[in-house]
């Protein structure tokens, strides 16, 4: 049985910075994938933005881990010359009894240490992009946009240069705690001795640890199946910024993003799935985007959405329950020595990569055994 020190499961974003953090703190690691290449999960299947720690509960993990990991994020990509560009965004109120929600915005995002925001009139907001309608608007300056591909790509350089090994195809069979250390099975038949495992397996990290050998089946959260759909602009889109509605109870609302080049894609909405693998979009849906749309941008005209792609968010409440913050699960919390579970890394975990990394090799330099 070969022995490695630190064994990451899932080579999506959050994966490969868990893996970079602790190749850099000089572990040795190996990465393994179940695809036939990395971030092939919700890591490219996203709006690859960079959010700036707006939304999310003061004190959370989602709070702290996107705010720092943002400014990472950012530093990172200029380093490396990644694509990027903080175009910021504007969160918009379309009916009067919103405006009390824009506030409540900017005193969550002033609690969580982002204290950038700036509160526009209508006709502010309109002077910064004119085909914009709305009864007021938030301007979030650090918010931005990012070749998620490319970040990945850095990542899993940085990993190998590190001495770390990034293995495709290797979905895990089993894996148990036994004498000290954790046995891992891959479906290839190869078999491996790991002190630490760490599983970033997105939105199969509540399966497999379901299937862990020695792990109480009741620190395992179930698994729930957000489906994010986005429709492309056909033509080239008439703003600058991102555009947000004021958040829905399950997302963001049907928002307006950019990529490098420019193209607008519209989404994701919130369709509830029973499977990780229902990525295909229904054009259908494209009626209910056009009305959430021209609730901001009134000039969109028929049939100028066409369906894109799907994501899944990888939840751990359901349809009916308040949104959970990440789980970043060690010993201390379901007593097997060397095991940490990532469960329920959602939006904000592309913004958050970087400072999950550190979170986690901190949490292993600090207990080095666990």
């Amino acid at each position: 049985m070969d022995q490695v020190e630190c064994v990451v499961i899932g080579a999506g974003v959050v994966g490969l910075a868990v893996a970079r953090a602790l190749a850099l703190a000089g572990r040795e690691v190996m990465v393994l994938e179940a695809a036939s290449a990395i971030g092939t999960g919700t890591s490219s299947r996203n709006s690859e933005v960079i959010h700036a720690g707006i939304y999310y509960a003061p004190g959370s993990l989602k709070a702290r881990l996107c705010v720092h990991g943002k400014e990472l994020l950012y530093d990172y990509c200029a380093e490396r010359g990644i694509g990027h560009r903080r175009c910021g965004k504007l969160i918009v109120a379309t009916a009067h009894e919103q405006l009390a929600q824009l506030q409540g915005i900017v005193d969550k995002a002033a609690h969580n240490g982002v204290n950038d925001l700036v509160m526009l009139t209508g006709a502010q907001a309109r002077a910064m992009e004119p085909q914009l309608t709305c009864e007021a608007a938030v301007h979030s300056p650090s918010t931005g946009i990012v070749d998620s591909h490319a970040l990945m790509l850095a990542l899993q350089g940085d990993t190998e240069n590190a001495g770390g090994m990034v293995v495709m195809n290797s979905a895990l069979a089993h894996a148990e705690y036994a004498q000290s250390a954790i046995n891992l099975i891959v479906t290839d038949g190869t078999c491996l001795q790991a002190k630490v495992v760490v599983n970033a397996a997105g939105l199969q990290a509540p399966a497999l640890a379901g299937c862990f050998k020695g792990l109480d089946p009741r620190h395992v959260p179930r698994a729930w199946f957000a489906k994010g759909n986005y429709f492309t602009l056909a033509s080239r889109a008439p703003f600058s910024h991102l555009i947000y509605p004021v958040p829905q109870a399950a997302g963001l609302g049907v928002h307006l993003t950019l990529d490098l080049g420019g193209q607008a894609k519209f989404g994701p909405d919130v369709q509830w799935v029973s499977s990780p693998d229902d990525l295909v979009v229904d054009p259908a849906r494209g009626d209910a985007f056009y009305a959430e749309v021209r609730k901001y941008w009134p000039a969109l005209q028929d049939g100028a959405l066409i369906p894109g792609y799907a994501g899944i968010r990888p939840k751990i409440s359901g349809p009916d329950e308040a949104a959970r913050d990440f789980l970043i699960q060690g010993p201390v919390d379901h007593g097997v020595p060397g095991l940490v579970n990532l469960f329920g890394i959602e939006s904000p975990g592309l913004t958050s990569a970087l400072a999950i990394g550190d979170h986690v090799a901190a949490l292993l330099s600090t207990h080095p055994l666990v």
